[in-house]
């Protein structure tokens, strides 16, 4: 009669990595710490390294520092180019409320844009995203320089919100 093993199958053992004897562990720490001293001798270094001469802070910092902004790469879309341009225009030459241009070359929110539109068609389709833009903000605004005279506060808003209507005209494909 057959006998019969109840003992459970088993995979074959996988095989390992043979073991490392005394002396190539002791040489794996050795590399290890000598990279660790390395690190903090040069760390040290760093850490005492002292100027030549005492700093004057004084005459080393003299103001705030402003950084022009880095160039915003142009729209390919001419309404959104014009706005993108616009903005630029008010940023560099100045917000006005009251007129197209005051005294000092500083323009309203469509002075700036009828100045940068290199046509007609790019200048309709800007305003009018423009006014989207606007409204968005104030529901009731009902024209372009009726928001830039009664409800727009400082030239930077002016600016953001000509930024804003780009990126707008920009997703329309205008």
């Amino acid at each position: 009669m057959p006998t019969t093993d109840h003992a459970p199958h088993r995979a074959p053992a996988a095989s390992t990595a043979p073991a490392l004897d005394l002396e190539a562990r002791m040489a794996a720490v050795d590399a290890a710490m000598t990279v660790r001293l390395q690190l903090a001798g040069l760390a040290l270094d760093v850490d005492t390294q002292a100027p030549a001469e005492p700093l004057d802070l004084e005459q080393t910092i003299t103001g705030p520092v402003t950084l022009p902004d880095p160039p915003e790469p142009p729209y390919p879309t001419p309404a959104a180019a014009t706005l993108q341009r616009a903005a630029r225009r008010l940023r560099d030459g100045g917000w006005c409320r009251g007129a197209l241009v005051d005294a000092e070359g500083a323009r309203c929110l469509y002075g700036a844009l009828h100045a940068e539109a290199p046509t007609a068609r790019a200048e309709s389709d800007a305003l009018a995203v423009l006014l989207d833009a606007i409204r968005r903000h104030w529901p009731d605004a009902e024209t372009v320089p009726d928001a830039n005279d009664h409800r727009i506060g400082s030239w930077r808003v002016a600016v953001r919100l000509l930024d804003q209507a780009a990126a707008l005209a920009d997703t329309r494909g205008l």
